[in-house]
């Protein structure tokens, strides 16, 4: 009875968070040409309060370097575990370094499609990445405190 619930629950969260999703437009000009390119891989773990980990690499267009970089982040309301594993593009970045920061779900929520789900993040710098994921979705974008991104020395 206690899965029926919660399965109830999680049923009707996602359902309102893709209603309100495709209801806003997206944070990045139709057309726009990314600045960066990002690759990324890691799980998340929740019973309640969860943390998502990974790492990733960033690819600059301007100088045509990978960046490496780490991903942390702290859910609220999540229960289970997941691999991510997802690719997308990055908007407004002036330098590399930029891609630091704190990120939020700039939309309510995650767009479902054929399997896959899309989320677009924004830091404090303004910095966008439109994230594709084919495989366990995007469970880090319904964050409460967002998701960190720390660039590495190469």
């Amino acid at each position: 009875m206690h899965k029926l619930i919660l399965s109830l629950v999680a049923t009707f969260f996602a359902s309102t968070l893709a209603v309100a999703a495709e209801s806003s437009a997206p944070p990045v000009a139709t057309g726009a040409i990314p600045a960066g390119y990002v690759w990324l891989s890691g799980g998340s773990i929740a019973v309640g309060i969860g943390y998502t980990w990974g790492h990733g690499t960033l690819y600059y267009s301007k100088d045509q370097k990978q960046y490496p970089f780490k991903l942390s982040g702290i859910s609220i309301v999540d229960v289970g575990a997941a691999g991510i594993n997802a690719e997308g593009e990055v908007y407004n970045l002036t330098s590399p370094a930029d891609i630091d920061g704190n990120y939020s779900a700039v939309t309510a929520g995650l767009t479902v499609f054929e399997g896959g789900s899309v989320a677009y993040l924004k830091n404090e710098k303004g910095v966008v990445i439109k994230l594709h994921s084919q495989t366990g979705g995007l469970r880090f974008n319904l964050s409460a405190n967002g998701m960190k991104v720390t660039l590495q020395s190469s």
